[in-house]
């Protein structure tokens, strides 16, 4: 016995799924692209959307890299939790990379910490 599911409100059976236009998408982003390739050094406003302080210490910025890449890493094998075959493989290879950076960032952080301690 096969169950009805009705129809949600405002939605008709028959309509058909709006796309959106990727021309207007297009002519908005060519030019801040092209710019952006024509002279490197031209500010790309995508990017400074979010910021780092320019007074923020390097442990600091370290810390806050591997937290970031742990999360990443959780996020990622719960995603491969829930995927099958060559999905579940590229989640898990983002996972094995997360982990690799965020060896490399607590590398980081043991080689300058003895810098921190010899300060003190």
């Amino acid at each position: 016995m096969k169950k009805h599911s009705p129809t949600p409100p405002g939605s008709s059976s028959d309509s058909t799924i709006e796309t959106p236009d990727l021309s207007k998408l297009s002519e908005t982003t060519e030019p801040a692209i092209s710019a952006r390739l024509r002279n490197p050094n031209h500010l790309d406003p995508v990017s400074h959307v979010f910021t780092i302080r320019s007074n923020v210490d390097t442990p600091s910025l370290l810390t806050h890299a591997s937290e970031t890449l742990a999360s990443l890493n959780v996020m990622s094998t719960d995603l491969a939790c829930d995927l099958e075959s060559s999905r579940r493989n590229i989640a898990l290879a983002i996972q094995q990379l997360a982990v690799l950076a965020q060896l490399l960032v607590n590398r980081a952080l043991d080689n300058i910490a003895p810098l921190d301690e010899a300060e003190a």
